[in-house]
């Protein structure tokens, strides 16, 4: 791929859960090598969303590129890295012991495995059955398995949900340090204060999509000093 092209070009997307429209044929792009956030309340769509873009959501038409193939496409799944909301990990296996299992799954090597436990600063808990870290550690175990394949996207699902301000933070610095790197991330969130720690932004509120850019874009657009303020500006205008 360009480095001019989308890391993710979406197209007309419509989708239908339980008879409901949750997404009504939205479109929109996000940029390379950038941390892009998904934000909005809980019930918008990002869940939904965000499992059209990895292939596991059942459309009703429309069209989703990641990385220049349909989502879903064989190709892409040790290009893709996915954290789920609830972490994806073995309780009753080690830090250590999940992360070996996962790379044989994702057929990555054993050095790997340790470069992860670096990324997520977890060297003082590799040793620890899961089933007793904190939930903020958790999070960090799945982050980690999702970082295995050197995935050149990296797809979060509200992954900072319950977390202390510190882990917070220090997730996002992990986040911003892959971008640097070259890795695209997408991340989902609810809460509006981390909007200011993202590249670009999409909001989204009842499955449409209220406005895109980044932060001091969407200020200057609504003459607000807050994003929340400017959120609820974009989304009573839409």
């Amino acid at each position: 791929m360009s480095a001019d092209e989308p890391a993710i070009r979406i197209r007309d997307l419509c989708v239908r859960r339980g008879g409901s429209l949750v997404l009504p044929e939205i479109s929109l792009e996000i940029r390379r090598a950038a941390v892009t956030g998904l934000l909005g309340p809980s019930g918008s769509g990002k869940s939904t969303l965000i499992r059209a873009i990895v292939g596991v959501q059942i459309v009703q038409s429309g069209e989703v590129d990641v990385l220049g193939s349909p989502a879903g496409s064989r190709e892409l799944r040790r290009r893709v890295g996915y954290m789920t909301q609830a972490p994806s990990v073995y309780v009753d296996l080690s830090v250590r012991e999940n992360l070996h299992y996962f790379a044989r799954v994702v057929g990555a090597p054993d050095e790997r495995v340790e470069e992860a436990i670096g990324t997520v600063a977890l060297g003082g808990q590799t040793d620890q059955v899961v089933g007793t870290l904190s939930g903020g550690e958790r999070a960090r175990v799945s982050l980690a398995t999702a970082l295995l394949g050197r995935p050149e996207l990296l797809v979060l699902d509200e992954p900072t949900v319950g977390l202390d301000p510190v882990l917070r933070r220090d997730l996002w610095n992990t986040f911003h340090e892959l971008a640097a790197a070259g890795t695209t991330l997408l991340v989902s969130s609810h809460v509006m204060d981390e909007a200011d720690r993202c590249d670009d932004l999409i909001l989204l509120r009842d499955g449409d999509i209220v406005a895109t850019g980044s932060p001091d874009e969407l200020r200057d657009r609504t003459d607000a000093d807050d994003l929340e303020d400017a959120f609820l500006v974009l989304a009573e205008a839409s």
